[in-house]
């Protein structure tokens, strides 16, 4: 038996030795490292030209700009406080109490009711958390969606959202056992009011939870809220708001109404249920999370079902997350985007984004027509167009789809137009463009 003292007096090289015979035997992790040849191992070379190079990457919703110092400067400071030293976990509700001392419960809260009253929550009406993605947010909105339309109604409600929308939501309707209706959309590829009008007539005896896009995967378009809600009025409904890319940017924009919850002519009146927003698009957070933001009204209806479901004993509370265990440094971490300063550079940046997304509209449209250049909205930091030679899309990791426009199907391509996609790299981008002519 490996007795404490024993194991105390075992250095990690005889600690390794001790424990050689328990080990599978393709398990020889120093031996491996330290016989592979030089020319399979890997390059540091290679990570540092891919650093270098990482301003030219165009065609997916990332923001490349390496974080400010002050950044790593809190994580330093988070670390020296034992934070990422050990296991932390948010499991449950970060507004209750945990049984789990080593938690940042109190840094996710805040940064959740920030947040929210960016996004022009009520005050004293705010809940949500840090989640894992963009995905995980969309899943908590749809599955409380579910549980709140399913318990006021007795009704399983079908899901409405566009083809537009991420592919996300229609892997989240098969994992929740919802039907889908898809909704047919406008010419600047936002959902179609009238079409969803349509539809919600037909299938009268079931509510409704509509998943509405604030920015879609490939086109930028915009599910837009007020006329969608029009088309609601009268039925059961559930409205989550997939903000994931523009909801970082826009509320810092003369656009925020887009993405703003309380309604310009009612303000106590919610123009959506829930929005998820990506934490690792626009902000630059050096790794995937999400927010996840609704009310408190809301959560504490769900909470009331959730609690049917399973018993919270074993934590002390009904958790509201799907999740049990919960990164808790990520959400210490992304406080610091939280704070006047951060929203500050923000602002810069939202106003950069759609400057060089005006530039590249327009550059395109007067010197490259023949690739159908298109923007779906002055919202929009996205440009699309006929898909280029195979080495610019290489060069750029541009996103490549078969769309079909006017009738015709033609492979296309995107640029997303991201704070590190300056001028410089937009002009080197026209200038390879202009050399394919």
């Amino acid at each position: 038996m490996l007795t404490r003292r024993r194991f105390l007096g075992y250095s990690a090289a005889g600690f390794l030795a001790a424990t050689a015979g328990c080990r599978p035997a393709n398990l020889k992790w120093f031996s491996d490292l330290q016989e592979e040849p030089a020319n399979t191992r890997l390059s540091l070379t290679d990570k540092t030209r891919l650093a270098e190079l990482k301003n030219r990457f165009l065609g997916y919703p990332v923001n490349m700009n390496t974080p400010p110092e002050a950044f790593f400067a809190w994580r330093h400071q988070l670390f020296e406080a034992g934070i990422d030293r050990f296991a932390y976990n948010n499991v449950g509700n970060p507004f209750q109490p945990s049984p789990i001392p080593y938690n940042t419960h109190d840094f996710e809260r805040e940064t959740i009711l920030r947040f929210g009253e960016l996004f022009a929550f009520s005050p004293g009406n705010i809940w949500g958390f840090l989640s894992h993605s963009g995905t995980d947010s969309n899943m908590h909105g749809m599955y409380m969606g579910r549980t709140l339309l399913k318990g006021r109604t007795g009704e399983t409600p079908k899901a409405y959202f566009t083809k537009e929308s991420h592919y996300s939501i229609q892997i989240l309707a098969d994992l929740l056992g919802l039907e889908r209706i898809m909704v047919d959309t406008l010419p600047d590829s936002g959902m179609d009011p009238d079409d969803l009008g349509q539809k919600l007539a037909d299938n009268p005896n079931h509510p409704a939870l509509v998943v509405a896009t604030t920015g879609t995967t490939f086109k930028g378009g915009i599910d837009w809220l007020d006329p969608i809600q029009k088309a609601l009025q009268g039925y059961p409904s559930y409205l989550h708001l997939d903000a994931a890319l523009f909801g970082g940017y826009l509320p810092h924009t003369t656009y925020a109404g887009e993405v703003l919850h309380a309604s310009e002519t009612n303000p106590t009146i919610g123009r959506y249920d829930s929005i998820a927003v990506s934490c690792h698009k626009f902000f630059g957070f050096p790794s995937p999370a999400g927010l996840f933001i609704t009310t408190e009204s809301n959560f504490n209806e769900f909470n009331e079902l959730y609690s049917q479901i399973h018993s919270p004993e074993y934590i002390g509370h009904v958790p509201g997350t799907i999740t049990c265990s919960r990164d808790g440094v990520k959400p210490a971490e992304f406080y610091f985007f939280s704070s006047p300063s951060a929203w500050a550079k923000q602002t810069e940046d939202a106003q950069a984004v759609l400057q060089n997304a005006d530039y590249l509209i327009g550059e395109m449209q007067s010197h490259f027509a023949d690739l159908l250049p298109q923007r779906a909205n002055a919202l929009s930091n996205t440009v699309y167009f006929k898909k280029p030679d195979d080495w610019i899309v290489e060069k750029y990791s541009l996103a490549t789809m078969q769309l079909e426009i006017d009738g015709m199907k033609e492979h296309y391509a995107h640029v997303v137009v991201m704070p590190h996609a300056d001028r410089k790299v937009l002009t080197e981008f026209l200038t390879d463009l202009d050399r394919t002519g």
